[in-house]
């Protein structure tokens, strides 16, 4: 079977690639996804306002139209995931019975999180529970604000984007190591479509993953690129501008194209890991010297807040005013959907050889673990320093949330040595998002030169250096459409993608869950024949004797 899936690979879709000039790319698939963003990034620069306009006006029609398939579609995801992690389906090795993991686990946990929502972390968690806290959203609503803004927060960066990143990424890395199809979304299709998914078919699945892979990860790279200027602004007086913001992602663009040429093995590994220490130390760093105490009982409130009442509130659809949820957790949701192209090929590249029980109980839970202490120590801080000073921390928030981070830090009330710690950390914070900054970059280029390759895991050093340039463009383009505003069109570009994903994450759902299974079953004939060969042979021996 794996041997006529090979053959026709080389001769129905490796065979259509381009060779010449040390490339090796699927043509119709590069040059199709390329002029999409080309034309995209065209009109946007002839006419900035007018472009402003019409996104904004897709935000709403899909906001006010599709707002129920994200959500619903969303939970379906969630259930699947647990479906797969506790049926015996569970059991199915990924790779095969014999497959072993390629990373430790700490090598592991660092490259899902760096490239599943570090740079976002980074910016929303401070800004975000503080708006939740004063203006009370709609979810997760208890006697007491705090608790609910944290538990609110939680929601957006917990369980609901991790399962879309675990069904995908699981998707992904099955069809490529059980059954021997390219690493690339085409595969996930192969059920229904056959061969078909060698052919145009195929390239428009894979240009749509594409498309929506860099308006994902532009968005990720937009908000960064703001946050890293508020820290430079911060600690050198550098402007906070749009210009300044393209120049920044020019230069560290340079830098992840360095790290993509590398490769996962050095590169990648390398950052995801540095980036995990880093965040760490930055992160007890600010446990200790904020209110430890306030912070642990807010965890755990908010946690429990979150737990009990995750169902009502993951089902909740606004009936009539849509703006909160289509800002908050719409948004979200089209967010990590359209990245999930990119999250999933990542995590499917890393994951082979961990059961599949393994492989979502690992990606669904300990992530968000981490997420929700991350959230609860900067966004815990923010609450009680924004109570302390009567609100002057939301008020500098609210007008310019790339600065949260910093200006919390600024607040930090430390009793000796003051100045010099806060220098340190809002250093600390700024090379923080740098280099998550550099590892998503980096990353997604691998991953979207993956895609535009036909699925092959290696590729010239060429074109890895295209799609990284490509992404520092689409990033700067977006952020030059929105201008004063660039969150707003980042946040359009995002959902516009994300709705014709969230139908193909449902088909592709399903189809996972049959081949696992016809998987299960072949996995389970193996095992038995391998019991009976041992009896037939302990029979022997015994019978020898």
């Amino acid at each position: 079977m794996k041997d006529d899936i090979n053959e026709r690979l080389e001769e129905k879709l490796y065979s259509r690639n381009f060779t010449k000039f040390g490339l090796d790319m699927n043509p119709v698939v590069s040059i199709g996804a390329g002029l999409i963003i080309l034309l995209f990034s065209g009109y946007a620069l002839l006419n900035l306002e007018r472009a402003n306009e019409v996104f904004v006006s897709v935000k709403n029609v899909i906001i006010s139209k599709g707002d129920w398939l994200f959500i619903l579609s969303s939970n379906f995801f969630i259930g699947i995931c647990i479906f797969l992690a506790f049926s015996r389906l569970g059991n199915v090795k990924i790779g095969g019975v014999n497959a072993e993991p390629e990373f430790t686990n700490f090598a592991w946990y660092s490259m899902l999180i760096s490239a599943g929502m570090g740079i976002g972390l980074m910016f929303w968690s401070v800004g975000e529970p503080l708006y939740h806290f004063t203006f009370t959203p709609p979810i997760f609503q208890s006697k007491n604000a705090i608790n609910s803004a944290l538990a609110t927060t939680f929601f957006h960066w917990g369980i609901h984007p991790w399962a879309i990143y675990a069904l995908l990424s699981l998707a992904l890395t099955f069809f490529a190591y059980n059954k021997n199809l390219p690493l690339s979304l085409r595969s996930v299709f192969y059920p229904i479509l056959k061969d078909k998914v060698f052919g145009i078919i195929g390239d428009i699945i894979d240009i749509t993953a594409v498309v929506a892979c860099l308006f994902g990860l532009a968005t990720s790279l937009g908000l960064g690129v703001q946050q890293i200027n508020s820290g430079l602004n911060y600690l050198l007086g550098i402007p906070f501008d749009v210009k300044i913001q393209v120049v920044l992602i020019a230069i560290i663009t340079f830098i992840a194209t360095i790290s993509v040429v590398s490769g996962i093995d050095k590169g990648v590994k390398f950052l995801s890991e540095l980036n995990i220490k880093i965040a760490f130390i930055f992160m007890i760093a600010i446990f200790i010297l904020g209110p430890t105490l306030y912070i642990l009982s807010l965890f755990s409130n908010a946690l429990g807040i979150y737990l009990n009442d995750f169902i009502k509130s993951s089902f909740f659809i606004s009936p009539k005013d849509k703006s909160w949820q289509g800002s908050w957790s719409v948004f979200y949701l089209a967010w990590w959907i359209s990245w999930s192209p990119f999250v999933g090929m990542f995590i499917a590249r890393i994951s082979k050889g961990r059961t599949i029980r393994e492989f979502v109980l690992a990606v669904l839970f300990v992530p968000s673990l981490l997420s929700f202490i991350w959230l609860s120590i900067f966004g815990g801080n923010a609450i009680y320093i924004n109570e302390q000073v009567n609100g002057k921390l939301f008020a500098v928030v609210q007008d310019n949330l790339p600065v949260a981070l910093f200006e919390m830090v600024s607040y930090l009330n430390i009793p000796i040595l003051s100045g010099i710690i806060k220098t340190i950390l809002s250093i600390i914070g700024t090379l923080l998002v740098i280099s998550f900054f550099v590892t998503s970059s980096d990353s997604g280029s691998l991953v979207v030169d993956n895609i535009t390759s036909g699925g092959k895991l290696d590729s010239p050093v060429p074109q890895r250096i295209f799609w990284a340039v490509m992404e520092g463009f689409v990033a700067a383009i977006l952020l030059l459409i929105g201008g004063k505003k660039a969150l707003s069109a980042l946040q359009t570009a995002v959902i516009a993608t994300g709705l014709p994903f969230a139908i193909l994450l449902t088909i592709t759902s399903i189809l996972l869950v049959e081949s696992i299974h016809h998987s299960y079953k072949k996995q389970k004939r193996i095992k038995d024949i391998k019991l009976y060969n041992s009896i037939i042979e302990h029979t022997s021996e015994e019978n020898e004797k």
